[in-house]
């Protein structure tokens, strides 16, 4: 009876990767209520597992935190991409560009509406969301950042954002859409319905696009 425990609790343990098992539960806990949720202590009590099983992974809460944020950031690419996915290049370059930029704003705004805690955690902690993720790297996977660079890139090749205004872009267009996103999420358009609020998400991106064209 003893032996068959000891081959029941091993199994539990060894359920898959535990790395990514704390990850998991991290995210969930990111989910439910932002990043000052995600604790160590209650992701190994999800994990099934013991504190000092999970120090040999993390060396503790920030580390854990560092992973959740760069998978939550993950998340956000992802939904960013399941937007610029449905833009087909076609004959016109300028149109693609468009669309494209559009997407990225819409699929942006649209993650932080639908998953606000993630969105906060996303953005919670250092390194700098521009700079390069290992994990991502590896996984040669794009950032948000990246998927923007590339679509005004896009816009700089089909002739609607000159060499000069394509320098820094990137930081205009983030800062217009990332500031509507905590204005619904913890300013005053808190009460705004999410309908609204990505009504006006796709306003703003067109004044993005024609704003960077014509500075």
């Amino acid at each position: 009876m003893k032996r068959e425990v000891s081959i029941e609790k091993r199994k539990t343990f060894r359920h898959g990767d535990l790395s990514n098992a704390l990850v998991m539960a991290g995210l969930d806990m990111a989910r439910a209520g932002g990043p000052n949720a995600v604790t160590l202590r209650e992701a190994t009590r999800q994990a099934g597992v013991s504190p000092n099983a999970a120090y040999r992974h993390f060396a503790g809460q920030a580390e854990l935190l560092g992973a959740v944020r760069s998978a939550c950031l993950s998340r956000l690419a992802a939904a960013i991409e399941d937007e610029m996915k449905k833009c087909r290049p076609g004959r016109d370059p300028q149109t693609f560009a468009r669309k494209s930029l559009r997407a990225v704003g819409i699929g942006y705004l649209g993650f932080a509406m639908k998953e606000p805690g993630m969105f906060r955690t996303a953005f919670s902690v250092p390194p700098l969301v521009q700079s390069t993720d290992p994990a991502n790297t590896a996984a040669m996977e794009m950032n948000p950042f990246q998927l923007l660079s590339l679509v005004l890139d896009r816009m700089q090749e089909s002739g609607l954002l000159g060499k000069k205004l394509r320098q820094n872009a990137e930081y205009l267009a983030w800062s217009a859409v990332h500031g509507l996103a905590l204005l619904a999420l913890e300013g005053p358009l808190h009460t705004m319905p999410r309908e609204l609020v990505l009504e006006l998400g796709e306003r703003l991106v067109v004044m993005v696009e024609r704003g960077l064209s014509e500075l």
